[in-house]
């Protein structure tokens, strides 16, 4: 196991960086948080597997740094926002309010679907708009 993922896209993203570099790779209980992300938080998150031989390569290429800049064919140069307070380049677009969606698993038994719009920083938590200004401190 060289790591645990909670959400879905993050172990897809994970396994497709392997799969691209022709590492073997496998993901555990990704059946089961498909069905209901909730359970994802219960397991302790989906496992990504590796055979033994390939770890330390695994490793190595799922711990790179974010490029700030990079190109896209047909698209031209794409930037990777940076956090506002604490500069870091580990941002993601948080689209789904989990807060409500897990609330409403937790309570009607239902997800619940209700959308941010905002880029969220992995590093120290601060939220931000598209435009740079912080959401929530």
């Amino acid at each position: 196991m060289i790591r645990r993922c909670q959400d879905l896209s993050e172990a897809m993203l994970s396994k497709s960086i392997l799969d691209s570099a022709g590492i073997e790779s496998f993901l555990t209980d990704e059946n089961l948080v498909r069905i209901n992300s909730f359970y994802s938080r219960v397991i302790g998150g989906m496992r990504l597997l590796v055979r033994g031989e390939d770890a330390e390569t695994a490793k190595q290429l799922l711990g790179q740094e974010t490029l700030e800049k990079f190109d896209v064919d047909g698209v031209g140069e794409d930037q990777q926002p940076r956090c506002p307070r604490c500069h870091s380049l580990d941002a993601s677009f948080d689209e789904l309010d989990k807060r409500v969606a897990y609330g409403g698993v937790l309570f009607a038994g239902v997800p619940v679907q209700t959308l941010n719009e905002y880029w969220k920083c992995n590093s120290c938590g601060n939220t931000w708009e598209e435009h740079g200004h912080s959401a929530k401190p």
